[in-house]
């Protein structure tokens, strides 16, 4: 049940009516019943999976929470006669029954999505270094389910078994309630990717009737609607045409198809995000933000501060700050700086933990080498970045007056967007050697001419839809240019009355009017949907 299907329209419409109907001590049962009814209605199999997840990741963290609670007990019990040595025996023996329950734990949940989602990855390459040393062998590929948002719901629960295992949430001890944070609906198949301490709170408590939260929710989700089907779904049109057929289409059209999908994607994703806040806000649920303006980066590293933030923390803290610090890490650098030097040997251990990480990154993103590429590529350029901000230092210091000028700051945003979106071309065409020949063309076939002499009418969009392509974007760079100082939906209540309403409904209207419908309309998946 896609966010922009009429049934969900009237899934929510009920589900808003009997939450604010009901008392206050039910309407997280209520959230968890919807949830699972909504996950169900994709295919009930799919219930198995995320159960098992549930069950597995709240047990460990109960199982870890007693080990620690008990420990403690123990040692203010104790205190007066238990010795230096025993206290320090003591815990370590319960961080090693506590880190082994971990272990199994994510073992488990990691293993079900690696191997519901890249075991047939892994067939193709076994088969291809087959063929590579001449054997005629060929494993078969497996037909097998891959559960809806599974990337998100694991990871989110992997984040909180590790939170409890180190200490910095208590873990849950209503089986319920635990579930619910793992299915909670809005934003089980696109995220964001959940903290427990971010989100458990306002998850649980009693929500009564909040006027301006309920609206501001709804506006928000009208926000999404709109980037989603007036521009997204229009510019998807264009984006196809160029990409299913990239042999007529190089050069400036490879550009263009590049730089479209960066919008579309932009808007595809945060509309679905503005959705799922909405969502949740109308419900008195806080969940966290996952964008900040990402195409006003100055640079890649700021834009992945700013682009799926839920993600790219999780990343970090998870993967990045263990991957440093851990024991064979740290014998890695001690060794490198005694063997390679001081210069070198301090960067192979930041190198390889960034390896790691965007090597996760992209395969997170799906079971192909275009994503693992993508990822290493966008950690290539952070590292080659880094290593050359001495070299900014000097430039800026010969040129002081150019930096913090308007000039200057839009030379390094217009530099960040097509930076991403040549990276993401090999999100667009999913094959990697085809990828690198089209970004080659842009340089190589001289077509622009062909392409603002009419090409661009060829791609499935009317003069009227590029109108309104133009216009909405134009609309997306003004909210977000008024949002630098402030929430707009703040900005917009604090107006009279009739200029409210007049937002809105316009608003409300461009959706219904440009939306891009059509006859036997089937609203397109949101494409982290796939993930």
């Amino acid at each position: 049940m896609l966010f922009t299907s009429y049934g969900f329209v009237l899934f929510l419409l009920i589900l808003f009516l009997v939450y604010y109907l009901i008392p206050g001590r039910f309407q997280w049962m209520l959230l968890l019943v919807f949830s699972y009814v909504y996950y169900g209605l994709a295919d009930v199999r799919y219930l198995i999976f995320i159960g098992v997840t549930t069950l597995t990741t709240y047990g460990a963290g109960v199982l870890i929470d007693n080990a620690a609670t008990k420990n403690e007990e123990y040692l203010k019990l104790n205190k007066e006669t238990i010795s230096r040595d025993e206290k320090k025996a003591l815990k370590a023996a319960v961080k090693k029954k506590k880190y082994r329950i971990l272990l199994v734990c994510m073992l488990l949940n990691f293993g079900i999505l690696a191997v519901m989602k890249y075991t047939n990855f892994t067939i193709v390459n076994i088969n291809s270094l087959l063929g590579f040393f001449g054997s005629a062998k060929r494993l078969n590929r497996v037909d097998w389910l891959l559960p809806l948002g599974i990337s998100f719901y694991t990871f989110q629960s992997m984040g909180y078994i590790i939170d409890v295992y180190r200490g910095t949430v208590k873990a849950e001890r209503n089986v319920g309630k635990f579930a619910l944070f793992v299915s909670f609906f809005p934003q089980l198949i696109q995220g964001p990717i959940s903290r427990f301490s971010d989100l458990a709170k306002s998850l649980y408590e009693k929500h009564p009737v909040d006027t301006k939260t309920i609206s501001f929710g709804l506006q928000r989700m009208l926000w999404g609607y709109f980037k989603k089907v007036v521009i997204a779904d229009r510019m998807l049109v264009a984006v196809t045409a160029l990409i299913g057929s990239p042999e007529e289409y190089k050069g400036a059209y490879a550009f263009f198809g590049a730089l479209f999908y960066a919008f579309e994607l932009y808007c595809d994703f945060t509309g679905g995000i503005d959705i799922t806040i909405g969502i949740a806000q109308v419900l008195g649920v806080k969940v966290t933000e996952n964008f900040n303006r990402p195409y006003f980066s100055k640079c890649i590293k700021e834009y992945w501060n700013r682009w799926h933030i839920t993600m790219g923390s999780w990343f970090t803290d998870y993967i990045f700050y263990p991957i440093s610090v851990c024991k064979p890490m740290l014998k890695l650098a001690k060794f490198s700086r005694k063997n390679l030097g001081e210069v070198v040997g301090k960067r192979v251990p930041v190198y390889l933990s960034c390896f790691v990480v965007w090597f996760a990154t992209g395969i997170w993103h799906g079971a192909a080498w275009n994503f693992i590429v993508w990822g290493l590529m966008n950690c290539l350029v952070i590292l080659v970045s880094q290593e050359f901000e001495p070299l900014y230092r000097k430039f800026h210091e010969k040129f002081p007056k150019l930096k913090g000028t308007f000039g200057w700051k839009s030379f390094q945003i217009i530099r960040t967007v097509l930076l991403m979106s040549s990276l993401r071309m090999f999100d667009c065409y999913r094959d990697v050697p085809l990828t690198f020949r089209m970004f080659g063309t842009i340089f190589t076939v001289h077509n622009w001419g062909s392409f603002f002499n009419g090409g661009y009418k060829g791609l499935g969009l009317d003069t009227w839809d590029w109108a309104i392509l133009f216009v909405g974007l134009i609309i997306c760079f003004t909210v977000s240019m008024i949002g630098r100082s402030g929430s707009v939906r703040e900005k917009i209540a604090a107006k009279p009355l009739v200029v409210r309403l007049a937002v809105w409904y316009i608003l409300f209207a461009i959706i219904l009017v440009f939306g891009h419908y059509g006859l036997g309309y089937d609203a397109s998946q949101f494409i982290y949907n796939q993930f």
